[in-house]
């Protein structure tokens, strides 16, 4: 049973999304590469993590298995992540975010294949819908075509570990699994670091000389926006419904788009068929969330027996 839900409740909701939204702001206000990025803010949030975890007096045995199971999904956020910052540097936040609007998309796409969910007939036509609103993304927007990619592709990334984590998550506490995923995002960038070195730098070294703003940004970004978030929002599905959380989540990249535009101004300005395409991946999303909603209450109701009280026809609570 749902607790009590206030308005500063749903303020704090919506600054959570905000500061989701913030991230890809934060990246391309950092001075350091992508990837040297991505290293320094999964060891500041596993360690951040692991004191919040040890004062807690929470155990940190999950067993071999499991931590493997975890490690190697920090290594798919850690590519995730290090496609996501890449994408704000080479193209713009704007073009970042409506690239990640895509998780839906990929989500509905692989869950059947994870899971024993069968395909959806809405979910292909918002798929589909998705696909037209990059379509116009692509064509009006070419020359930020590997931007684009990069933040398709760390969608893709993201819809991966999001299914694989609703596993997880019935099992271990929320703060173990984010704590152990953080530790193996930093493991995998790190190895990632002589490739990274070689073959994508143009002084074959890696580049960790961070000015004292980078270091103030970074602290925000890996607290602030990783480590906050995360335990707020575990906190808050206590008393706000799911269907809430994640209809105002699909705001990030509105939140977002219109921070960047007001932060960068010019650089952020984009053709009128970007934004077109961009509404119709935003329109598709928050359909997507409330065809959800109508299918599940339907269903509640087919579900629930025919009582003095419950007649059919009468929406269970």
């Amino acid at each position: 049973m749902k607790e009590s839900v206030s308005f500063k409740n749903y303020l704090e909701l919506h600054f959570i999304v905000f500061l989701w939204g913030f991230t890809a702001i934060l990246g391309k206000l950092i001075s350091v590469p992508a990837v040297e990025l991505v290293f320094v803010r999964t060891l500041l949030a596993a360690s951040a993590l692991a004191l919040i975890i040890y004062f807690r007096k929470i155990s940190f045995n999950v067993g071999r298995k499991a931590f493997i199971r975890m490690l190697g999904v920090g290594f798919i956020i850690s590519a995730h992540w290090i496609l996501f910052f890449a994408s704000a540097r080479v193209s713009s936040v704007a073009i970042c975010l409506a690239g990640m609007s895509t998780i839906s998309l990929w989500t509905a796409i692989l869950e059947p294949i994870f899971t024993q969910k069968k395909i959806q007939a809405h979910e292909i036509f918002m798929a589909l819908l998705i696909i037209l609103g990059l379509y116009l993304i692509f064509r009006f927007e070419f020359d930020h075509v590997l931007g684009i990619v990069m933040a398709v592709v760390s969608a893709l990334l993201s819809a991966v570990f999001s299914i694989l984590n609703v596993r997880l998550v019935k099992t271990y506490r929320p703060a173990i699994i984010s704590c152990y995923e953080m530790v193996g995002a930093c493991l995998a960038t790190a190895l990632f670091f002589p490739v990274y070195a070689r073959w994508f730098t143009d002084t074959g070294t890696i580049n960790l000389a961070l000015t004292w703003l980078d270091v103030l940004w970074l602290l925000i970004l890996a607290i602030v926006c990783t480590v906050y978030p995360f335990t707020a929002s575990v906190r808050l599905m206590k008393k706000i419904s799911a269907f809430t959380v994640n209809l105002s989540i699909n705001l990030e990249p509105v939140y977002g788009i219109l921070f960047a535009y007001f932060i960068f101004k010019d650089s952020e300005k984009m053709s009128g068929g970007f934004y077109l395409g961009a509404v119709i991946i935003l329109f598709s999303v928050f359909s997507h969330s409330l065809i959800e909603r109508y299918l599940n209450r339907r269903y509640k109701l087919k579900a629930a027996p025919a009582t003095p009280d419950t007649q059919p026809g009468t929406l269970v609570p």
